[in-house]
């Protein structure tokens, strides 16, 4: 079991901050129209994982196809820093963008391929 470590990240400009705890057990390499767009990897997290420590005022939502996911995109650089959404058992979960974390190599992380075009 991979161990859980803090990581802290933000948008391109830097007005979206966060800090957040996760194991990076499951990195998502999905290939559903939004995720292949704009090239995200998320990895899931409980909301109490997660923290957004600045730019709350900076965050526009972003709803597509069946609205299940809220991606929260800053209004000034448009980065998709994180989304907001329901596990099938309808907790909530956050899904941060790996690629948002502070000096993350993407090349060092295994990805899980998930099938969201499918879905």
């Amino acid at each position: 079991m991979a161990e859980s470590k803090t990581y802290t990240g933000g948008c391109h400009c830097g007005q979206v901050r966060f800090e957040c705890t996760t194991d990076m057990a499951m990195v998502t390499a999905c290939n559903c129209s939004i995720c292949t767009k704009k090239g995200l990897h998320f990895v899931f997290m409980p909301p109490s994982s997660f923290q957004l420590r600045a730019g709350a005022e900076n965050l526009k939502e972003y709803l597509f196809n069946r609205h299940a996911i809220r991606h929260q995109l800053c209004v000034d650089c448009g980065v998709d820093v994180f989304a907001r959404g329901k596990k099938p058992d309808g907790s909530d979960i956050v899904a941060l963008n790996v690629s948002c974390i502070d000096g993350i190599d993407l090349s060092k992380i295994t990805m899980t391929p998930v099938d969201g075009r499918n879905r």
